[in-house]
């Protein structure tokens, strides 16, 4: 029974290797129509509609047609794509292709135990997408029901993602690094009836405890009936009432699952970002726009081709996970590869390994990674064959020069196409890229450079309007709405307006500021408010402070971003101590803790610095502006202090730095 051969595999290891020969073959290279790059591009702008309908007729499998491709809101916020068009999105990444290759292998789980991959078939994929879909629904998820997944890069994670879409409940993924506070406000906020996780995680070598951690979050979630707990290591787990041992359920559950037919808009998942407030939001994308967008552009960018293993190393938990992992890749047909350890684990190696292992051809990672492994040396990369890439990739934030270039000249050994990709989680798909592009186009290092298909990107000046020409900056906006962009913030609609669609009306507001080159290509300047990149994970500095606000010693905070070598840009938090607090060492250890608990510790501040006061404005506003500049050395160049409450704090405050950094540097 094919069933039990994959679940044997989801908790044990097998032996790994390369796909056979015979599932690598047949496709040629992902081709443009006639007239290429330009041509596209010009059409989209001319009439996106019809551009976007025949992309929509060609690429996804329909129950009923759509009627109208697209139909704009009156805030630019409201656009609402293929209406009257009915589908299903797990029919579109599993049973279309069963009919075709059943036995082509859809993903590859590269599990944390070096060499034990394991190979999981479209056939095998539905059937235990089929039977999780099952158990669902046995335990009174409907369609329109919310259910948080809390699990790591697995086969089982992946068809608890599309178990949901077959039955049209809708998925909140909850990268399994987070809190139990985080979880448990996610799960709050989106109203989830249940939760599927493991057990417990591996991840370099290390175990987490994520049912430990479901316990903690759901004690305050009255909305979850059923936690759905498989088995990632053979160690017992309590189990309560509400509990349910997933695999047992499985074995037991019918193969076969009608999928529910899904209108074009309604609901596929939420994913929860951080952004320039304190309380994360939870962004809705819908099915039939999001799949499309998904799936062009990974079919595009990276061109795609059938018989190539898709190596995509981000988690579940991100928006890259769900795009680039699962759905995209899916929704194509391709060989997609589930990556669950660290690049460190056991060596620096571990990334070239496994490309010589399982013959990967498209590599996307972080830019953190490139610069965490550039500092081990070309030796780990060179000790591996890595004559099957054919394109790289780099996700998360903007890649510097240096770690560009040796991820082109080292890794990709100066033959292979490198995209930097732009993109976010309300865009759904990646947006501005260097590919697609005319043939042979030049590619500069370290830029995203061109927008993708009926993507058309405006900068904007500080009067909100329109910057024309080239060799320009300004604040990056979208003019024209595309599928994959988000629909809605779950349970607050005028958040959305107002966060992306109010600074600049009729135009969305990415959050990003950009150059256009002489040459009209595109660069990434950076986040132009209060929200910081850390290892290409977006975060609001606002949350970071509403966690250490809760500290009894600490007053107020304030967290700015800085430049960090590896991980892109890092936190650094300035506090005011009430009077009475004894034990500075100590308190900066509980803010630690405090923000490790409340949110996740890659959110922990890598520097604490007590000052007596922050710099304010009359009205009582934190000029982060100016710790900004403190930190990054630019105090000659403070601007107009004028505004302030008092003037005299940022020399209080620069003093105050430039002792801590004393300390630092002599300890």
């Amino acid at each position: 029974m094919a069933l039990a051969r994959v679940l044997r595999s989801l908790s044990r290891p097998l032996p790994g290797g390369r796909l056979p020969a015979h599932r690598r073959c047949g496709g040629g290279p992902a081709q443009l129509p006639p007239g290429g790059y330009g041509a596209w591009q010009e059409r989209a702008a001319r009439d996106p509609g019809a551009f976007w309908a025949e992309a929509a007729r060609g690429s996804l499998r329909w129950d009923s047609p759509f009627h109208t491709a697209c139909e704009a809101g009156p805030d630019g916020a409201g656009a609402r794509w293929f209406l009257g068009g009915r589908l299903n999105v797990s029919v579109n990444c599993l049973d279309q292709h069963v009919e075709k290759s059943p036995d082509r292998v859809a993903l590859i789980w590269e599990r944390d135990e070096p060499g034990t991959a394991v190979h999981v078939t479209y056939r095998e994929l539905l059937d235990l997408t089929c039977r999780l879909a099952n158990t669902l629904k046995k335990y009174g998820i409907r369609k329109g029901d919310k259910v948080a997944i809390y699990m790591s890069v697995s086969p089982m994670s992946v068809a608890a993602m599309l178990a949901c879409a077959r039955i049209g409940a809708i998925h909140t993924v909850v990268f399994a690094g987070f809190s139990a506070e985080s979880l448990a406000g996610r799960i709050m906020d989106s109203g989830c009836k249940a939760v599927i996780t493991y057990n417990q995680g591996v991840r370099g070598g290390r175990i987490i405890e994520l049912k430990t951690t479901v316990d903690e979050a759901v004690k305050n979630c009255p909305s979850v009936k059923h936690v759905f707990v498989a088995q990632r290591t053979d160690n017992k787990v309590q189990m309560g009432d509400r509990d349910v041992p997933l695999e047992e359920e499985i074995a037991k559950a019918a193969s076969v699952c009608t999928p529910e037919s899904m209108d074009s808009e309604d609901m596929l998942f939420m994913l929860y970002t951080s952004g320039s407030t304190g309380k994360p939001k939870g962004i809705v994308h819908t099915q039939a726009g999001y799949l499309l967008y998904s799936a062009l552009t990974h079919k595009y960018v990276f061109d795609y081709q059938q018989g190539d293993v898709f190596g995509c190393v981000a988690d579940i938990g991100w928006i890259t996970g769900h795009s680039y992992v699962v759905y995209g890749p899916l929704c194509n047909g391709g060989t997609t590869v589930l990556f669950e350890s660290t690049p460190v684990y056991p060596d620096p190696g571990r990334y070239w390994e496994v490309v010589q292992r399982l013959k990967i051809n498209q590599f996307y990672g972080a830019p953190t990674a490139i610069r965490l492994l550039l500092n081990y040396g070309d030796k780990w990369v060179k000790k591996y064959d890595r004559s099957s890439l054919k394109t790289l990739g780099s996700v998360g934030e903007p890649i510097n020069n240096e770690a560009w270039q040796w991820f082109y000249h080292v890794v990709g050994e100066g033959r292979c196409t490198l995209v930097d990709t732009w993109w976010q989680t309300e865009t759904g798909g990646i947006c501005i890229a260097p590919r697609p592009s005319e043939e042979k186009a030049e590619i500069v290092p370290a830029m995203a450079m061109r927008p993708f298909f009926g993507i058309f990107p405006v900068l904007m000046d500080e009067n909100g309007k329109v910057v024309k020409g080239n060799d320009v900056s300004g604040a990056l906006c979208i003019a024209q709405p595309w599928p994959g962009m988000a629909r809605t913030i779950y349970g607050d609609h005028q958040r959305f307006v107002d966060t992306y669609f109010k600074a600049y009306p009729g135009y969305y507001f990415t959050g990003d500021g950009a150059y256009r080159t002489k040459e009209g290509y595109y660069q990434i300047t950076g986040r132009m408010d209060d929200v910081i990149n850390i290892s290409g994970h977006r975060l609001g500095t606002a949350e970071i402070e509403d966690a250490m606000a809760d500290h009894p010693e600490v007053p107020e905070t304030a967290v700015i971003g800085y430049p960090h070598e590896i991980k892109g840009e890092g936190a650094f938090a300035f506090i005011v101590l009430r009077e009475q607090a004894a034990d500075i060492d100590h308190v900066k250890e509980e803010l630690k803790t405090i923000v490790a608990t409340k949110i996740a510790k890659y959110a922990v501040p890598d520097h604490i610095l007590v000052v007596k006061r922050l710099p304010k404005t009359r009205s009582g506003k934190i000029m982060r502006r100016l710790l900004r500049k403190v930190v990054n050395e630019q105090s000659s160049n403070m601007g107009d202090i004028t505004t302030l409450d008092d003037p005299s704090v940022v020399t209080e405050i620069l003093d105050a730095y430039q002792k801590y950094k004393k300390e630092k540097s002599s300890s």
